[in-house]
């Protein structure tokens, strides 16, 4: 879980960022879903890979 997140972060290109992220925020509301982490934590983690894309589609 925290190395996809940690690609997602790192990719530079928008368009292969909003192309992984329905992958990892599946995992992130399965990993949820099963209480490895907390709903809040799966929330706040899309949220912010959100922004990152956002940030980079402005740019």
């Amino acid at each position: 879980m925290r190395n996809a997140v940690r690609n997602i972060r790192k990719m530079t290109d928008a368009k292969e960022a909003a192309e992984a992220m329905p992958k990892v925020a599946a995992m992130l509301d399965k990993l949820a879903g099963k209480n490895v982490i907390s709903k809040n934590k799966a929330a706040n983690l899309k949220s912010k890979l959100a922004q990152h894309i956002n940030k980079l589609n402005k740019a």
